[in-house]
């Protein structure tokens, strides 16, 4: 495929992860590699330039230069790949020099990592400091028409060309290396070879030290760089330039269809879900499914299920995903909680046959097992943890052993069924029911343990406490300033919809079958993202000729 054809169809390909990204790689690689734009025959041929500018670095001496010697030059094929036949490979300074160091006297501007936009290529939010306050690492001279290159990760790509007179004059990190190219290497042009995969590749295999590798300024001087005549460097730029210009349009109308797309799929699940009791055009069960039988045309990305994931189980706990029974629930010794305000439970309009119920009413709960070394006396088993607990399912790693005595294993130890829920700290209120385990388990205190009476389906529990917890209605029932805490009195007197138990034996099946579809829905999305990935992965590395045959 053609570098011209590949742009031409990009439309097609850039709903691929990172499509954008991969696109302004590409182009950089096309600049540095002779094939962005046509070659001029007349142009002054590389080799020329580098003498010349052998030549006046020769005249005009820096501090802390390291000059490549003759033994360490390339030939025209001797880089990591071929070249047209007027450009040369050289060395990063072969063609630049460093400005050396001082210390400031004096206010300054202060150019840090942090002060670069690396997708401009500008600086853009220096500090202005006095001498009194300059960091040991504000050393490096500057000068207007510099390109400072960050030679620490993770700013690799914080790459800025020193554009206009700064004021204060300006001082830079340490962490820079300082390209001064002598008005004879354009500005931008380096910039564009700094960004380029092939030199971040080239950067990264010289990197030492492990909490933040760098690479020293000696590597960094015999770094290989391609060098085209000069008026082929202004070229490469105005033409880099408008491409990146056509990046930021295709990214900008990518983000604007997203939106679009994610504002329909957004509002088509939501209208399922009618906030308030009194909504006259609330949709039906019939309408409920007929809408996700078909809202996978507006899914597009893996991320997109997790809404459609919510919405099911929105539609469960309210109603409106399978038929209603015929009869009526009978939650024991009559308890209703018909009586409690929305603010205690989810606002939604109770289907006929269904009961407002605390879960006391329906369910027994306890906190799991004090942790004391000193006390715990007895038989080890192996302990459930908050971490051991997410939504919709126990992990099984990183499992722990406490000492039980005979009276209080049957207190302590899980029966298949049983719900948890964690009770504080991160990850608070997640809910799984534990099926049935390789051994007995046992719960931490910072488990509650929910163990549903007959007018209960544990799965339908779980359920509940998501929906809750997603519509905010859980976080009203927390307690604690800075480490919220939801307390057994809360969890008992929690009110829930209640439907018969047939129904929500229906229910649970019906999510389950849902949930399945999902499933599938990311695998098949996921199929397509990498699909999409590795075909434009194979046209840039076919324009490119790196395409293996």
């Amino acid at each position: 495929m053609s570098v011209e054809l590949l742009l031409n169809e990009f439309a097609r390909l850039s709903d691929g992860p990172d499509a954008i990204g991969h696109l302004r790689r590409f182009v950089l690689d096309l600049a540095v590699r002779g094939k962005l734009t046509l070659q001029d025959p007349q142009d002054e041929p590389a080799v020329q330039l580098l003498r010349r500018i052998e030549s006046t670095l020769h005249a005009s001496p820096a501090k802390g230069r390291r000059r490549a010697n003759a033994s360490e030059e390339f030939d025209n094929q001797g880089g990591p790949f071929d070249l047209p036949d007027n450009w040369v490979w050289t060395r990063t300074r072969q063609i630049t020099r460093d400005r050396g160091q001082t210390s400031p006297t004096g206010d300054f501007t202060y150019i840090d990592v942090t002060a670069i936009d690396k997708t401009l290529g500008r600086i853009s939010a220096p500090a202005v400091l006095s001498a009194a306050d300059a960091p040991s690492r504000a050393r490096k001279c500057v000068g207007v028409g510099d390109v400072l290159y960050s030679c620490v990760r993770p700013y690799l790509l914080n790459v800025a060309v020193v554009e206009g007179l700064i004021q204060p004059p300006p001082i830079a990190s340490t962490a820079f290396a300082v390209l001064d190219g002598l008005g004879l290497v354009e500005p931008r042009y380096l910039w564009t070879v700094l960004r380029s995969p092939y030199f971040v590749d080239c950067v990264e295999a010289k990197m030492r030290g492990q909490s933040y590798p760098a690479i020293n300024d000696s590597d960094f001087a015999l770094l290989p760089v391609p060098l085209p005549p000069l008026a082929e460097q202004r070229r490469i730029v105005a033409k880099v330039d408008e491409m990146m210009r056509l990046c930021d349009w295709l990214a900008n109308a990518q983000a604007t269809r997203d939106e679009r797309r994610d504002r329909l799929r957004l509002a088509s699940l939501a209208r399922l879900i009618a906030p308030r009791e009194d909504a006259l055009d609330r949709p039906s069960e019939k309408s409920a499914r007929f809408c996700l039988k078909y809202c996978d045309r507006m899914l597009t990305k893996r991320e997109h299920v997790g809404d459609l994931r919510r919405t099911i189980l929105h539609l469960a706990v309210r109603g409106l995903l399978v038929k209603r029974s015929s009869t009526k629930c009978q939650p024991p010794n009559g308890a209703d909680a018909a009586g409690r305000t929305d603010v205690d439970r989810l606002a939604m309009t109770l289907p006929a046959g269904w009961r407002w119920v605390r879960v006391q009413d329906v369910a027994t709960a306890r906190l799991g097992k004090m942790l004391d070394q000193a006390k715990n006396r007895g038989r080890d088993y192996p302990y459930l943890r908050n971490t051991n607990v997410h939504w919709f399912e126990v992990r099984l790693d990183s499992i722990k052993t406490v000492p039980l005595d005979e009276g209080e294993v049957e207190e302590y130890l899980l029966r298949p069924g049983d719900v948890l829920i964690c009770e504080g700290g991160h990850g608070i209120a997640r809910a799984a029911v534990w099926r049935e385990g390789p051994t007995e388990m046992a719960f931490q205190k910072a488990l509650h343990r929910v163990r549903p009476s007959e007018h209960l389906v544990s799965d339908f529990l779980a359920y509940c406490i998501f929906v809750y917890f997603d519509a905010g209605v859980l976080q009203r029932h927390f307690t604690g300033v800075g480490i919220p805490h939801f307390t057994g009195k809360a969890l008992a007197s929690l009110t829930l919809p209640l439907p018969p138990v047939a129904e929500q034996r229906l229910i649970v099946s019906e999510v389950g079958e849902m949930m399945g579809v999902c499933d599938q829905l990311e695998s098949a999305l996921t199929a397509a993202e990498t699909g999409r990935a590795n075909l434009l992965q194979a046209a840039l590395e076919e324009a490119l000729g790196t395409h293996p045959d």
